[in-house]
């Protein structure tokens, strides 16, 4: 896939430990099956975790049926958009790998918003 960061340049992967993406290709790629839309390379915080998991997306619980490891603090994963637009409205939004954040996610949040969250790749 060709696809572009938010930034308008290649995609860059988010993390191949622990293997991420809809696809688990290490990339926050997207397509007509991911409804989610996992476009958000996040680094995650111990208080995301526990936002998400208070919303009904436990991510810090392994479930190998679906290659999911379970998530601790300091990993980096594709997040849904919509997910990571709620962190932020609650004021509970993790940081964010602009290079590896898809262009997608334009459509939910802006890149003004994304920026005040990014940290280095």
């Amino acid at each position: 896939m060709n696809a572009s960061n938010v930034l308008g340049t290649p995609l860059q992967p988010c993390s191949l430990d622990p293997m991420t993406g809809f696809y688990r290709d290490g990339c926050c790629n997207t397509g007509a099956g991911d409804y989610g839309a996992h476009t958000v390379c996040a680094e995650v915080t111990a208080d995301f975790l526990a936002f998400s998991k208070a919303q009904g997306n436990d991510l810090s619980t392994p479930v190998p049926a679906y290659q999911f490891p379970g998530l601790k603090p300091g990993d980096r994963w594709c997040l849904c958009a919509s997910r990571w637009k709620e962190a932020l409205d609650a004021g509970m939004a993790p940081k964010v790998v602009l290079e590896s954040t898809h262009a997608s996610t334009l459509e939910y949040a802006s890149l003004s918003e994304l920026n005040g969250y990014a940290v280095e790749p």
